[in-house]
């Protein structure tokens, strides 16, 4: 996949003075207009380095985000999260000083504490790879049918990779420099987070889970928490 210049620019994400440098936050993004200015600011006041891959959004997604101080790349047409993932993977690996990724949802239901834990795991050298799991604590509050297809997706992939994880389908994951550059995402739609966990336990990359609190929001619901949509993920995952 080719990725494109960057549609839009702004020198506010450089003069934020976080100073986390060696960080890149990769935010998917996909007709989030309302939500997405408020979400890269926020990520702005912990990480100098924010990506959002616009997947073919028919908004002002795009637009609101570099106002924000994100720098966005592209895509022309929608080609689903799995594909965004990569193409932000790209682009931070085009930064010699990346030493590591966070991946980071748009629709506002992920903390900022959290993703800064998660990295300064990484530099203290707990890990390759830190994954996010609402399952580690009661901050995050599933409804029973919810936690349920969720749990049954992870028992999926736990049985199909060589991982095991309470939470395979967090959107929150921190990532070194060596494991990005070797993920090659080719699902597009909910069976591209088992193919990264599975790329990552084939490449024997160590792992810890940390744990996270996913804010469930009426908006966050409406743009793919549903129960349905978890759903979706057991399709995708044993249709694939």
């Amino acid at each position: 996949m080719t990725v494109e210049q960057p549609a839009y620019t702004s020198k506010k994400a450089e003069q934020t003075g976080s100073g986390v440098h060696d960080t890149w936050v990769i935010i998917p993004l996909f007709n989030e207009e309302s939500v997405i200015g408020d979400v890269v600011a926020q990520v702005l006041t912990a990480f100098d380095q924010v990506v959002c891959v616009d997947d073919g959004s028919t908004d002002r997604s795009a637009a609101r985000a570099a106002q924000a101080g994100a720098r966005v790349v592209r895509h022309p047409l929608n080609l689903g999260q799995g594909a965004a993932l990569q193409t932000g993977f790209q682009y931070a690996l085009a930064d010699p000083s990346m030493q590591y990724v966070v991946t980071f949802d748009a629709d506002g239901q992920h903390q900022i504490a959290d993703a800064l834990g998660m990295v300064e795991r990484l530099r203290a050298g707990e890990a390759d790879v830190v994954f996010g799991s609402r399952f580690l604590d009661e901050r995050t509050k599933p409804n029973f049918a919810k936690k349920m297809v969720l749990r049954a997706a992870v028992g999926y992939t736990n049985l199909t990779t060589r991982t095991r994880l309470t939470d395979a389908h967090n959107g929150l994951r921190a990532i070194r420099r060596p494991v990005v550059a070797q993920l090659d995402i080719t699902q597009n739609r909910m069976a591209h987070a088992s193919e990264l966990v599975a790329q990552i336990g084939a490449s024997k990359a160590s792992y810890v889970e940390h744990p996270v609190h996913i804010l469930y929001t009426d908006y966050s619901k409406s743009k793919g928490q549903s129960l349905w949509n978890s759903i979706n993920i057991l399709a995708d995952l044993i249709l694939r």
